[in-house]
């Protein structure tokens, strides 16, 4: 019997043939991304809504927290906002304790993966330092916000896991419908649009 060659690749509906572990540019594909995040749910599903709270859902309003708490950065800037979980419209939404009990060689493959999406766009592949901690503030106060309104968390225990928040993402205009669920349409053109405006722009 013929044995089953074992394979690190996963076929896109673009036709694309990405490989996980050694992932090229050239096989990274906006539609893809924005395919695969409006299907991905945050929290593992579990939120309040007629539908999943979506990671592309979360990656606008990361970039919208991202610009109200730096009102000067720039489209590039914005772009590495919108990108910062991309890597999950293939690898999925993992909470971040059962990242850290799988280990390093998860977060390298996602790393991997990261530069590949960010070198696909224009971007280098590795953020400055700055922006890294500007996004990873923001991506904090999207987690206390989706926690409060859709995870079933209290402020209380929300701000042990994810810190005070600002108020920069609860100011944000059109709040009430940015943290209410899009479905899945609706996320994957919205999120196609955030793009396409800052490569537009940019």
């Amino acid at each position: 019997m013929a044995r089953i060659q074992s394979r690190a690749w996963q076929r896109m509906l673009s036709g694309r043939r990405l490989d996980l572990l050694d992932p090229s540019p050239l096989d990274v594909e906006l539609s893809d991304i924005a395919h695969g995040l409006a299907r991905v749910a945050r929290w593992n599903g579990q939120t309040r809504g007629d539908y999943a709270f979506s990671v592309a859902q979360h990656s606008v309003l990361v970039l919208e927290i991202a610009a109200a708490l730096d009102p000067e950065l720039d489209d590039r800037g914005r772009l590495y906002a919108l990108l910062h979980d991309a890597p999950e419209y293939v690898m999925g939404d993992i909470i971040s304790p059962f990242k850290a009990a799988m280990g390093g060689n998860y977060k390298d493959v996602e790393d991997r993966l990261l530069g590949a999406i960010h070198i696909r766009f224009g971007l280098a592949a590795q953020r400055p330092g700055a922006l890294t901690r500007l996004i990873k503030r923001a991506d904090r106060e999207s987690a206390f916000i989706e926690a409060v309104n859709l995870a079933g968390f209290a402020p209380k225990e929300a701000r042990k896991y994810f810190g005070e928040p600002s108020l920069a993402g609860f100011d944000l205009p059109g709040f009430e419908r940015l943290i209410r669920p899009w479905p899945t349409q609706e996320a994957h053109d919205r999120f196609s649009e955030a793009f396409e405006s800052l490569v537009a722009q940019g």
